[in-house]
């Protein structure tokens, strides 16, 4: 059973930064992939950043790249997201996800979820 815990979010003004943790616990021999997500009032949940398990990887969404950085992983199934210069359109629950066979893959290829951590963004 892997469980997904999240932790982080919060209420801030445009241009602030937040930072995001998770940690993953399952069995031991295993080494995930894991990304973060996030889904908007009334839009589906989309792709922010992942790491591949070596922590030697990342990929970003466009809308966050140069402001998001992802770290971690290392295969210690734990990962941060630290976020700057935060806009009102990052408003979203973002959602740790992890064990997709490809650090790439999209939503429905991350098997585990987190229960999501709310980030508002005021302008």
């Amino acid at each position: 059973q892997v469980h997904l815990v999240e932790s982080g979010g919060g209420s801030v003004q445009a241009g602030d930064s937040l930072r995001l943790s998770c940690a993953a616990s399952g069995p031991a021999f295993r080494r995930y992939n894991m990304a973060w997500f996030r889904q908007a009032p009334g839009k589906e949940r989309e792709f922010v950043a992942a790491i591949r398990w070596t922590g030697d990887s990342t990929a970003y969404a466009d809308s966050v790249k140069g402001r998001f950085t992802i770290s971690g992983n290392n295969g210690e199934n734990t990962m941060s997201l630290q976020m700057n210069s935060l806009k009102p359109e990052d408003t979203a629950v973002y959602y740790c996800a992890a064990g997709a066979v490809t650090y790439r893959g999209g939503v429905n290829d991350y098997p585990y979820w987190g229960q999501g951590t709310q980030v508002t963004v005021a302008a």
